[in-house]
């Protein structure tokens, strides 16, 4: 089952996006760009970063904010998973981002393989009541798949691993929407910092590279603008 190919219909990505399609993409990679813009996510521009850099293009996955926007973003991070070949027991996210990401996450990978994945997600401040702790949701334990948005700094990869091997469970991967595939502090991306420090991988929607591909001349400014950009910061 799959709605991923309606759209979100906030903006016009025709005038972004190419009717010529590189082989290499895959078809939900393709959708999902194509609904990012749709849905004003993916956006293109000058946007300041934490990090002090001026990006000429801006992924916020908060812009996935109704129900009907949430249930399609499950539907791409569960053929992600899927296509990587990774079979985990549980589904992990953090607070507060991941709670609604492994939420429809799990929907969706139900729905898509027909397989009941169990989720669990954790509190910031542990309950001393009631249930206690700071998990909500099934047991943590076996191979576990970290789900989240992007990874910027790796702090909270680095808490959830953390949690993960707490319970005995065993994290293997990282799922998360986009790669920038930019350098972090030490010539290497947070990303790879997280496979360096933990060798697990991270599994992403798309890349940089596949919104570049996905752009047309036709985009003339933003095209250019990018691609400077990843010169000066791409890994």
């Amino acid at each position: 089952m799959s709605f991923i190919n309606e759209p979100c219909s906030n903006t016009n990505s025709e005038i972004y996006v190419s009717t010529i399609l590189t082989i290499i993409m895959l078809d939900y990679q393709k959708d999902f760009i194509a609904y990012s813009l749709d849905c004003g996510v993916l956006k293109f521009g000058e946007f300041l970063l934490k990090s002090g850099r001026t990006s000429p293009y801006f992924f916020n996955t908060g812009m996935f904010n109704t129900g009907a926007r949430l249930s399609k973003l499950g539907q791409f991070y569960a053929q992600a998973l899927l296509h990587s070949g990774i079979k985990p027991d549980i589904l992990y996210g953090p607070a507060y981002k991941g709670i609604p990401l492994v939420s429809a996450t799990a929907i969706a990978y139900a729905q898509l393989s027909a397989e009941d994945i169990p989720f669990v997600f954790n509190r910031k401040e542990a309950k001393d009541h009631g249930e206690g702790g700071n998990l909500v949701g099934a047991s943590l334990q076996g191979k576990v798949i970290i789900v989240d948005d992007v990874i910027t700094a790796g702090t909270s990869v680095r808490e959830s691993v953390d949690i993960i091997r707490n319970a005995n469970a065993t994290p293997v991967g990282v799922l998360i929407a986009l790669d920038r595939q930019e350098r972090g502090q030490n010539n290497i991306s947070a990303i790879q910092e997280v496979r360096d420090s933990f060798n697990i991988p991270v599994i992403a929607i798309i890349t940089l590279e596949n919104i570049i591909d996905y752009l047309t001349t036709g985009a003339g400014d933003a095209l250019n603008s990018i691609k400077k950009y990843q010169h000066l910061y791409g890994i």
